[in-house]
Order: C-alpha cells, then sequence, then structure tokens
C-alpha cells in the first residue's frame, strides 16, 4: 500500500517538472539577427540575416537544463547594400557555396541575476566552430491576443572575425583596415510556445 503514495508523488514531481521546461520556437517576423562590424575606422557597417531558424527547450526552474539551436543561411545576409552583400558571400568571406549556414548550439545557461542570463555556446562560421560568451535577458511569457504564450530575448556579444577564417581586408594608408576584425552581435527575438 505505501508503493501507492510514493509512485503518486513521484509522478507528480515528474510532471511539475515536465511543466518547467518547454519548446519554444522563433517568430521570424518580430525578430532579428544583427551585427555591426567597424568599416575604415571612421564608421559602423551593420547589417542582419533576413532568414533564420531557432529552437529553444527553456527550463524556468533550472536554467541550466536550458538549450539554444540556431542555424542561419548565408545568403540572406542583409547589409543594405547589393554589392556589398555579394562581396559577404563570396569566397573572400564567409563563401556561402561552401559553408551555406552559420550554427549555434549552446552549451551552457546560467541566470546571472533577475531577467539577466550568460550564454556559453559554440558558433560554427565558414567551418570553423569555437567556443563563444553571450550576455542575454529573458522575458517573463505573456498571453498574446491571439491566445499564444510568448517571451521576448535579447542577446549581445562580439566575435572576431579573423578567428572564423574570414580574413580579407586591404590596410589604409593612414593606419588601420578597411573591416574590423572584431564583430558585434545585436540579437532580439521573440518566442512562441
Amino acid at each position: 500500500m505505501r508503493a501507492i503514495p510514493a509512485l503518486f508523488a513521484t509522478l507528480l514531481v515528474a510532471s511539475a517538472a515536465a511543466a518547467d521546461s518547454a519548446e519554444w520556437t522563433v517568430d521570424p517576423s518580430h525578430s532579428q539577427i544583427g551585427f555591426s562590424v567597424s568599416h575604415l575606422v571612421v564608421s559602423t557597417v551593420k547589417g542582419h540575416f533576413k532568414e533564420f531558424s531557432a529552437k529553444a527547450k527553456l527550463d524556468d526552474a533550472d536554467p541550466t537544463k536550458s538549450v539554444v539551436d540556431v542555424s542561419i543561411p548565408v545568403n540572406s545576409i542583409s547589409t543594405g547594400d547589393d554589392k556589398r552583400d555579394a562581396h559577404l558571400k563570396s569566397a573572400d568571406f564567409f563563401d556561402a557555396a561552401n559553408f551555406p549556414n552559420i550554427v549555434f548550439h549552446s552549451t551552457k545557461i546560467a541566470r546571472v541575476g533577475g531577467q539577466k542570463f550568460k550564454v556559453d555556446g559554440e558558433l560554427t562560421i565558414h567551418g570553423v566552430t569555437k567556443p563563444v560568451k553571450l550576455d542575454g535577458t529573458l522575458s517573463q511569457p505573456v498571453k498574446s491576443p491571439w491566445g499564444k504564450d510568448v517571451r521576448g530575448a535579447e542577446i549581445f556579444g562580439k566575435i572576431k572575425r579573423s578567428e572564423y577564417g574570414l580574413t580579407w581586408n586591404k590596410a589604409l594608408d593612414g593606419g588601420g583596415f578597411v573591416v574590423g576584425d572584431d564583430v558585434k552581435l545585436e540579437i532580439a527575438v521573440e518566442l512562441n510556445k
């Protein structure tokens, strides 16, 4: 007889744990994966990717059990200039013909206070995979007027493009280079349960 209450308690704990963990997908029409990089040492060029897919398994009770996966087609890059976009897709930069996707997989997610998180992961660009550390925020879920559970996330970080084999550049007469090495990542996504 004691086994029945123990079994019931185990099932309750398991279902409560499952309720804390949920699958979320990105709503691309309300999201953007953007970047910015120095140009000619005096200005900044911003761009984004028009296409991407992402899934997140989020565990609010224990964020360390959360996982995020993102895939970005390189050919969807957009900087507002067709000629520059074509150059970025070429073998000088991303080489989209041979390395069609940028991929991110989280390896560790930790809450650092309130809605702030640290996200460690592996980023693959141009066939090179490197560890990255990102900072992020995650809102609490809200119910949309259409009955969906929705939440927002913002993620920021910085990488060196040269570490991924994106080394094309030209030196400037007065010092510096045409394209900076540091690339800032600026991501804002809306997630649907």
